[in-house]
C-alpha cells in the first residue's frame, strides 16, 4: 500500500502546472497560446521573462526531486518503487488532466529526479558525468532542449555503467523514451523551419531577438 500512495503523491506532483500558474500571476496570459505553447520553463522564459521562468525550472526541479524523497526517506518503499515514483513524476507533468493532457518535455523535473537519485544512491561521479555531457554542449550551442537530450540518451549507459543494475538502465532508457515523445513534433517543427542544419543543433533565439529589434 506504501508504494501505491508513493506513486499516487509522486503523480500528483508531477502535474502541478508550475509554467501555468505562474504565467498567469505574472503575466496574466495563458502559456498554452504563447509560443509553442509548451508548458515549461522554456517557454516561459522565451515569452514571458526571466525572472518567471527561474521560478518555473526552481520549482519543477523540487516536484521531480520531492517525488523521489517522499518515496525513499518519507515512505520507506524499495529501490523500485522509489525510480518509478520518478517516472510517475515525469508523466504527471508531461500530461497534465488539469490542463487537457498538455504538459511540458520534463526536462526540469528529470534534472530533479536525476539529481536526487544519483546522491541518493552514493553516484556523485555518475552525476557529474552526466551533468558535464550535458553543460558542455549547452555552453557551446546555448540549446537546452539538445543539450537535454544528449544527456538522457547517455543516462542509461552511466547509469548501467555506475550501478550495473539492468532495471536502473531500464528505467533510465524509460525516462528517455518518455521524453523523446514529447520532444519529438517540436524537434520535427524545428528541423523544417530551420535554414540551415546548424540552426537546429544552435539556439538562435538571441540572433532573432536582435533582428527583430
Amino acid at each position: 500500500m506504501t508504494e501505491v500512495i508513493a506513486i499516487i503523491i509522486a503523480y500528483l506532483l508531477g502535474t502541478i502546472p508550475t509554467a501555468y500558474i505562474v504565467t498567469r500571476l505574472w503575466a496574466g496570459r495563458d502559456i498554452r497560446k504563447l509560443g509553442g505553447g509548451n508548458v515549461g520553463f522554456m517557454n516561459v522564459f522565451r515569452e514571458v521573462g526571466i525572472a518567471p521562468a527561474l521560478v518555473v525550472i526552481l520549482i519543477d526541479i523540487g516536484k521531480g526531486a520531492s517525488a523521489v524523497a517522499i518515496a525513499k526517506w518519507g515512505l520507506g518503499t524499495t529501490d523500485t518503487f522509489v525510480l518509478l515514483a520518478g517516472l510517475a513524476s515525469i508523466i504527471g507533468h508531461n500530461w497534465m488532466p488539469w490542463l487537457k493532457f498538455t504538459g511540458g518535455k520534463g526536462m526540469a523535473s528529470a534534472i530533479g529526479i536525476i539529481i536526487t537519485l544519483f546522491l541518493a544512491y552514493g553516484y556523485p561521479l555518475q552525476l557529474g558525468i552526466f551533468i558535464a555531457i550535458v553543460l558542455i554542449p549547452l555552453f557551446i550551442t546555448c540549446n537546452v532542449a539538445f543539450s537535454m537530450a544528449l544527456g538522457l540518451i547517455a543516462l542509461p549507459f552511466i547509469v548501467w555503467f555506475g550501478t550495473h543494475s539492468a532495471f536502473a538502465a531500464s528505467m533510465a532508457a524509460v525516462l528517455f523514451l518518455i521524453s523523446f515523445i514529447k520532444f519529438l513534433p517540436t524537434a520535427i517543427l524545428a528541423m523544417k523551419k530551420s535554414r540551415r542544419k546548424k540552426d537546429f543543433v544552435f539556439d538562435t533565439f538571441k540572433g532573432k531577438d536582435k533582428e527583430e529589434k
